[in-house]
């Protein structure tokens, strides 16, 4: 969660197929297929037909129903009806499709960490679960399995890009191991390298080690995994960050960190290129000079309540309030789970929630309630502009990268649909998911993840936790209600 001020990681060195695997080729390969999987010709199109198309783009605008075409990663038609020759259809019919959510705040190394403690109620107890206790122990296979788990759960859910807040990067060898497991497993992904909070680290090295990671893995501009740095809110790693022209991370609330940021606006270091975690509890002031600097932020619907961050209500409200836009985040799953549905419809209820205690106290500035658009906008095209990537995903649109979530709304739980936002937003689960497309990909068709090796998958994840439960003490315990370790 809370970045510390010595700064983080970076950089990339080989992991051989034996420290993931020891039955399996090398770690790009070693737990999910890199490809079209089940298709035979990748240069063929994509015609997805007849679907309720929910674009959240102004000019495609909503279709009750309509085919997109893709062609190699991008949208190349969107139309009530397209005729193409030789294309490979989804039959959509019945189905909605809508943008890949954006999950703007994820710390994918936590995947083996799945609900390890549910009951945490502050940030001191994630911490002692987490960042005191595990991640001391981590080693690159670890954040190899940790990051791919993470990045298929995201996919089995419609979440198509994540910003990757890898704020446990101890070596230039963790590094690599998250970057190839996002790589694999097909995410869109903006990967930002970050300080541990606790244990030794190569620490000396990371600013060099990051120009290093950059140069070496990140001059593709059309790879689905970009670069950014995870930050502590500090001006000396912000420079060094924007010296290398990357995005700029940073867990941000309440009142100590609000009041950092007069100094920064003054001395010139806040800007388009930071992006704020969290932002609950800030001050007013610190809200005026986010908004008058550009900043961009995301919210955290279940975290910031989940661990007790400031008064524990996220600051939705507080980004509308100033005109801005934020995006949605999962944060992790160390107590709950990752899908981008839950946060909308918890950020729905807690809004309304708040706004009608405000108007029942007579409150006559009480804001109006957020509708189903409102929440889906947050968690796609919204999140992709605090991603940076509002150019290339977020919204359907022609031109634009095929990042496309199909619905089945011919499911027994959303059947029969009379609002395709509401099926979408308030109604639909993981399960409803039954086709994923990134970058003109399918990487989940018919409800099931495309080239993944369950079997391999799980031997991986399975030596991953014992390692690290025998490394500190944990003792697995199904029924545990509180998070406690032996030594």
């Amino acid at each position: 969660m809370t970045s510390t001020r010595r700064g983080f990681l970076a950089g990339f060195s080989a992991i051989t197929a034996a420290t993931i695997a020891s039955d399996g080729p090398g770690p790009s390969r070693a737990l999910a297929a890199d490809r079209r999987s089940s298709r035979t010709d990748p240069s063929r199109p994509i015609l997805i037909k007849g679907a309720t198309i929910l674009s959240l783009d102004a000019a495609t605008g909503d279709l009750e129903r309509g085919d997109i075409l893709i062609e190699g990663s991008v949208i190349r038609k969107i139309a009530t009806e397209i005729a193409v020759s030789g294309a490979e259809v989804i039959d959509a019919a019945g189905k909605i499709a809508i943008p890949g959510f954006v999950d703007t705040h994820r710390h994918a190394w936590e995947g083996q960490l799945r609900r390890v403690n549910p009951n945490s109620a502050d940030l001191k107890n994630y911490l002692e679960g987490t960042h005191l206790s595990f991640a001391t122990k981590y080693r690159p296979e670890d954040m190899y399995v940790g990051n791919m788990l993470t990045a298929l759960g995201c996919i089995d859910a419609g979440i198509t890009t994540i910003i990757d807040n890898s704020h446990n990067s101890r070596s230039i060898d963790h590094a690599r191991a998250a970057v190839e497991a996002l790589r694999a497993a097909g995410i869109r992904a903006v990967h930002a390298p970050g300080a541990p909070l606790a244990g030794t680290w190569q620490k000396d090295s990371w600013y060099d080690d990051l120009a290093k990671l950059q140069k070496e893995k990140f001059g593709d501009t059309e790879d689905l995994v970009t670069l950014a740095m995870m930050t502590a809110p500090d001006a000396e790693q912000w420079a060094v960050g924007r010296k290398l022209g990357l995005d700029l991370v940073t867990e941000f609330f309440g009142k100590e960190m609000s009041d950092m940021l007069p100094a920064f606006r003054k001395a010139g270091v806040l800007g388009k290129d930071n992006v704020f975690n969290h932002c609950t509890g800030l001050s007013p002031e610190a809200w005026s000079l986010i908004t008058e600097s550009g900043v961009r932020v995301n919210v955290c619907p279940r975290s910031d309540a989940h661990w007790a961050l400031e008064a524990g209500f996220f600051g939705y409200q507080d980004a509308l309030d100033n005109g801005l836009r934020p995006g949605f985040s999962v944060d992790n799953e160390s107590a709950y789970g990752g899908d981008m549905f839950t946060e909308m419809r918890t950020a729905f209820y807690l809004q309304r929630s708040a706004a009608q205690g405000r108007k029942l106290r007579g409150d006559q500035n009480a804001p109006k309630p957020v509708g189903m658009r409102d929440v889906l906008r947050a968690a796609t095209i919204d999140g992709a502009r605090v991603a940076g990537l509002e150019h290339k995903t977020g919204s359907l649109a022609e031109g634009k990268q095929a990042d496309i979530v199909i619905i089945n709304a011919n499911d027994i739980n959303l059947y029969p649909s009379a609002n395709a936002l509401g099926t979408v937003a308030a109604a639909a689960d993981r399960g409803n998911v039954e086709t994923v497309i990134i970058g003109g990909i399918v990487r989940k068709r018919d409800g099931k993840l495309v080239g993944v090796d369950m079997p391999k998958l799980r031997r991986a994840t399975e030596s991953s936790r014992s390692y690290l439960f025998g490394a500190v003490g944990f003792r697995d315990d199904l029924f545990a209600e509180e998070f406690a370790l032996e030594h």
